[in-house]
């Protein structure tokens, strides 16, 4: 069952309706029905991001992002952060209030800076930990190329893998841009060598992400993220059972 009823989605995002069932069929897709998770979008704020936002490829993803958030987490909003070289922004995205959202914040925002992954990563940490949230996380992070400091990146990854968080890495522009190499390699760091559990997942989106279907675009999203779960319950970062899809 949904955490959210499709009634209250057509109430409150009738603009919704679509990508929530097609999250919907996804979440059922991949064994996930049932099963609550809190959902983070993490969005690059940096220079070359510029003609992402301008074509609405970023307002797109959030509220796919969001959409899929209400099959997971009942509160109907995503705590969204928007980073640069620094944290641009710490804010949220709510059903009652999509349309348009990600351009009224960014109208706010100051310099479009260089990336830094691992300050965004240490932001969706404490704000999981304050929330006091009993749920995994399914955190979409979602940048144009590698991050300034890669060692920085790598460590908060390994140090992340022992909290109950998925990171799903997305990735907008040439899928053959080596820029990703960076990501691939974080998707592929070793366990348990490095970390307890493999805890990210990385796909590349293209040059135009607005292209790829919704049930593509979830199918990538919720890849990982079963298989992630039932090794965090048996390491014991998650409790087994908890009445939720998976065991």
């Amino acid at each position: 069952m949904a955490a959210i009823s499709l009634s209250k989605v057509e109430e409150a995002a009738p603009g919704l309706v679509s990508l929530y069932k097609s999250a919907g069929a996804a979440v059922e897709r991949h064994g996930l029905d049932g099963q609550r998770a809190a959902v983070y979008l993490v969005v690059d704020h940096s220079g070359s991001m510029r003609p992402y936002y301008k074509d609405g490829s970023v307002q797109a993803l959030a509220d796919r992002v969001l959409s899929l958030s209400a099959q997971l987490d009942d509160d109907g909003r995503v705590p969204l952060v928007f980073f640069s070289t620094g944290i641009d922004a710490v804010t949220e995205i709510a059903l009652a209030d999509h349309h348009g959202r990600v351009e009224r914040i960014v109208a706010g925002l100051g310099h479009m800076g260089r990336t830094n992954y691992h300050l965004a990563m240490d932001t969706v940490i404490d704000h999981y930990l304050d929330s006091g949230s009993t749920d995994p996380a399914l955190v979409v992070f979602q940048t144009d190329g590698g991050p300034t400091q890669r060692f920085a990146a790598e460590r908060y990854l390994c140090r992340a893998a022992g909290l109950p968080l998925f990171w799903q890495f997305i990735g907008f522009g040439d899928p053959t841009n080596h820029q990703f190499d960076f990501l691939r390699r974080l998707d592929e760091l070793a366990v348990p060598g490095l970390r307890v559990v493999d805890n990210a997942g990385f796909f590349p989106a293209g040059t135009d992400p607005m292209k790829l279907s919704d049930a593509e675009l979830y199918d990538r999203l919720l890849g990982e993220f079963p298989e992630w779960l039932v090794a965090a319950r048996g390491v014991g970062i998650l409790p087994r059972g908890g009445g939720d899809s998976l065991s």
